[in-house]
């Protein structure tokens, strides 16, 4: 179980974001913003709060998401169909920011934030309630123009390593915040039949340097797949899986992710 380490003070140095590993597992699931439309996804956000969520990544539709597979870029096309904006999602967090006390992240390309302002997206994000912002496509040595006001504004930008990351992982996870988000293999988001050894191994090469909590994402599918990540990462992030009932049950979704939810809370509880 991750631990929060102490600040020069010897005080806990402690986020909002990184007390949710402080518990055990975390169970950080992933749902795209206004799919099927904007009230099924409030519906959800309560639903997978209830069923133990400890964070919750909420995606921000885009016309060209490059690291999608078909199931979450399907569901951006529906969100989009539906009207799914920017400030829907905005207005989204703030209402539910009263009930839902976990961390709340939003997982987006770079060109969203772009064509908003990065400014004032995330000012528009720390006035909502979002706490931590996910950007696959920008780069690490890329992100000081979003990083400076992330800082200023208090939010968590949050890094990724890849297998392809190599000799770059321990210098991304000495210069991370928050959680590093480990993506389990190449290739697209979906949902994978067996995960091989490449999570394992970023997570062992980050611990030769810090010990900032690690979750793992991409392709983690069935309850079993997450026991096993569990017992080596400190998170288990699940997207396609949960994307993909939303597709097919509609606005009839949140009982079968809510309890599909739950199977994957209590397969990771007590690692």
């Amino acid at each position: 179980m991750w631990q929060p380490s102490q600040d020069i003070r010897g005080y806990p140095s402690v986020s909002k974001i990184s007390q949710a590993f402080s518990a055990g597992k975390a169970f950080i699931p992933f749902i795209t913003g206004g799919d099927p439309d904007i009230k099924t996804t409030e519906k959800l956000l309560y639903a997978l709060y209830e069923a133990g969520a400890d964070l919750i990544e909420i995606g921000i539709p885009f016309s060209d998401p490059i690291a999608e597979g078909p199931v979450i870029e399907a569901a951006d096309e529906r969100a989009l169909r539906a009207g799914c904006t920017v400030e829907k999602l905005f207005d989204l967090v703030s209402r539910v920011r009263a009930d839902i006390n976990i961390p709340l992240l939003f997982m987006t390309y770079y060109n969203p934030i772009f064509v908003y302002g990065t400014s004032k997206f995330t000012k528009c994000c720390a006035e909502s309630g979002i706490d931590g912002i996910i950007v696959p496509d920008l780069p690490f040595e890329e992100r000081d123009e979003l990083l400076e006001p992330c800082i200023a504004q208090g939010l968590k930008l949050i890094s990724l390593i890849a297998p392809t990351s190599k000799d770059r992982i321990e210098t991304i996870a000495q210069n991370s915040d928050g959680f590093i988000y480990c993506v389990s293999s190449i290739g697209v988001t979906g949902e994978r039949h067996a995960l091989d050894e490449s999570a394992r191994h970023m997570v062992a090469q980050v611990r030769l340097v810090t010990d900032i909590p690690c979750a793992v994402g991409f392709g983690i599918s069935t309850a079993a797949q997450a026991r096993k990540v569990a017992e080596f990462a400190d998170g288990v992030i699940v997207g396609s899986a949960i994307v993909r009932l939303v597709g097919e049950y509609g606005q009839d979704c949140v009982a079968p992710v809510s309890q599909f939810a739950e199977e994957i809370k209590q397969a990771i509880t007590d690692i």
